[in-house]
């Protein structure tokens, strides 16, 4: 069975770690003495160069980095109407530096008033072409990673979504679909076949102390709240064209290198692998916090997993040896083995835009012996 369309045996979750001139244009803009424009000429530069050397180490499911973007999440989700970033959210789980997170709050009904994402797929796209894409290459995807709709609700809950707006929660749930119908449509109109849904909120619950947290927010059990969310992800995507691939990567946490959530995935292995309407989950699985791999013997036969065994946390380089054996180890529990499975890193090397503790030489060295674990695995051909 093929692979589904931009999907390959060494892959990749998405951002890399952002050039310096990149972040401190970022920083005149917010002081006032740059504009954005003048920061997108940058980042239209640097993402130029990064296509390339993605190409070169051997990608072939190629990003920007996200290098427009400072957090994964909030740099999509506040272009819709009715979404703003007020504050910062309490968490107990405080990062490096004492950062918390922005809080999300819906201020008004939701609305797709103007494409969010199309402007950069389509650079992106252009780039990929000036490099030499298909013709040079062979199979190459152009990929849009975009945060999750649970992204909107899990964190805050009914507190930072207006009574008025949305005195039923059913109704925003309807809306939060609907929103993300319609930018799936108009990056499907634009040309893009594969779109990857970061979510580090079916993971938490995983978290025993996080699924509690979780339930006296939302006044739910981790259970309901799940299949809650599996039904609005399938919403948000069941418009979407059958030549459309949808991706999901689970994510513990990833910022400067630090993690926040622990526990296997076997809470939500069966609304996750049966209940989900995705075609390839990407899986963090870098260490023990991720648990065994067991949960994978709930995987359909028709849907395949891009396994994060590989750590994009650290520089040091990961034992390929070592990385072929916990393939092996995890092919055991999918009906059709190896075949149903890729090899990335956990998450991407720069979540948010501080990135995390590895410099770019060891970045793309850890991105080379990827793409070379894969072939050693799999044949030459990644794209099979």
């Amino acid at each position: 069975m093929p692979l589904p369309v931009g999907i390959y045996r060494a892959d990749q979750v998405g951002s890399l770690l952002r050039p310096k001139e990149i972040l401190s244009t970022r920083e005149k803009v917010l002081a006032g003495s740059a504009t954005a424009s003048q920061l997108r000429e940058v980042e239209d530069r640097y993402i130029a160069e990064v296509v390339q050397k993605q190409l070169d180490a051997g990608l072939r499911s190629i990003t920007d980095g996200e290098f427009r973007r400072a957090w994964f999440h909030l740099d999509f989700l506040q272009h819709f109407d009715g979404i703003e970033v007020q504050g910062s959210l309490t968490s107990t789980n405080q990062s490096k530096g004492g950062v918390q997170p922005p809080r999300l709050v819906v201020t008004g009904k939701l609305g797709h008033s103007k494409p969010i994402q199309v402007d950069d797929f389509r650079y992106l796209e252009s780039q990929i072409a000036k490099a030499g894409g298909q013709d040079k290459y062979g199979t190459v995807t152009t990929k849009v990673a975009i945060p999750s709709p649970t992204m909107v609700h899990f964190r805050g809950g009914r507190e930072t979504i207006d009574m008025e707006a949305y005195p039923s929660l059913d109704e925003f749930f309807d809306d939060l679909a609907r929103v993300y119908q319609e930018e799936l449509q108009e990056l499907y109109d634009a040309g893009c076949r594969f779109v990857q849904l970061d979510d580090t909120n079916l993971a938490y619950l995983c978290d025993p102390a996080m699924r509690s947290a979780a339930e006296s927010r939302h006044g739910s059990d981790a259970k309901t709240l799940a299949s809650q969310y599996a039904d609005l992800i399938n919403r948000a995507i069941e418009k979407r064209p059958s030549d459309m691939t949808i991706g999901i990567h689970l994510c513990r946490g990833n910022h400067r290198s630090q993690w926040f959530a622990q526990g296997g995935y076997e809470p939500v292995a069966e609304v996750l692998f049966r209940d989900l309407n995705v075609d390839v989950y990407f899986l963090e699985y870098d260490d023990a916090r991720s648990g065994d791999f067991s949960p994978l013997r709930h995987l359909p036969e028709h849907k395949v997993v891009v396994l994060g065994v590989m750590t994009s946390k650290r520089g040091e380089m990961d034992d390929a040896d070592t990385m072929v054996q916990r393939l092996n180890e995890a092919s055991k529990y999918c009906k059709r083995g190896l075949d149903q499975l890729a090899i990335s890193h956990q998450c991407g090397f720069s979540s948010t835009m501080e990135g995390n503790e590895l410099s770019e030489d060891q970045q793309w060295a850890k991105v080379r012996a990827e793409v070379e674990i894969a072939k050693k695995v799999w044949g030459e051909d990644i794209s099979k």
